[in-house]
């Protein structure tokens, strides 16, 4: 991507649905008392947010559940 260039809705989704499962892998190799759990779970929560709003049915991904 360029300068100038813009991703469609549909990347940025695609985008936010592969961070959100990969932040639930790290999140469940992590110690949940830790700094970084409890970052790592506000992002988590952030994209929860961000998928649910934009229609996507996050159920089957969700295998945090928090």
């Amino acid at each position: 991507m360029k300068a100038g260039d813009y991703m469609t809705e549909k990347e940025m989704l695609k985008i936010s649905v592969e961070e959100f499962s990969r932040l639930q892998d790290y999140m469940i190799d992590t110690d949940k008392e830790s700094a970084a759990y409890k970052k790592m779970k506000r992002r988590y929560i952030e994209l929860k947010v961000i998928l649910t709003a934009s229609g996507i049915n996050i159920t089957e991904l969700d295998i945090i559940k928090e």
